[in-house]
């Protein structure tokens, strides 16, 4: 006769302590997240509130979950890459469920020069591939462009102005 086996004594507390850790792990191994995005994604998970948070603050206590750092690495990786300015990189943070105190401190990073500097760049890459549009339309698609980026119109216009003055192909002869 077979013996039956020995029941274990398990803490299912520790069980979904371990199940969040291993989430929060899986997650920032892919990419950084702010602790906003790894409550949702535990939330999603169906891991209880409380146990999440335990997890969450042991990560930050450890430095691995920091929204401080999060933010700056994301206001300066989107303005250098993508060219967003400082109101599209506001909504990415808030999208991103970062506070809005680290929010701020984190934009105040990006100088206004800089911010008008790469326009200025974005504005000229896309130039060079609008030959032959008129001025109206190529100054217009290029306000859009940068709309669409976060720049505001003040910034926008001069930067295309200056731009179609450089330009080889818009300049009157």
């Amino acid at each position: 006769m077979s013996e039956a086996p020995e029941a274990t004594s398990r803490d299912p507390d520790a069980d979904s302590h371990q199940v969040a850790r291993q989430i929060v792990l899986r997650q920032l191994a892919m990419a950084p997240h702010s602790r906003a995005q790894l409550e949702e994604k535990l939330a999603a998970k169906d891991c209880a509130p409380d146990v999440a948070a335990a997890v969450l603050d042991r990560f930050t206590e450890v430095g691995l979950v920091d929204d401080e750092a999060y933010a700056e690495m994301l206001v300066r990786s989107q303005h250098a890459g993508r060219g967003l300015a400082r109101r599209a990189l506001a909504h990415e943070l808030r999208r991103k469920g970062v506070d809005p105190d680290t929010a701020t401190a984190a934009l105040e990073e990006v100088d206004p020069a800089d911010e008008r500097i790469r326009a200025r760049e974005l504005v000229d890459k896309r130039l060079r591939s609008m030959g032959g549009l008129g001025v109206e339309v190529a100054t217009r698609r290029l306000a859009g462009m940068l709309a669409r980026k976060g720049y505001p119109a003040d910034v926008a216009y001069g930067v295309i102005r200056d731009a179609i003055a450089d330009s080889e192909e818009y300049r009157r002869d």
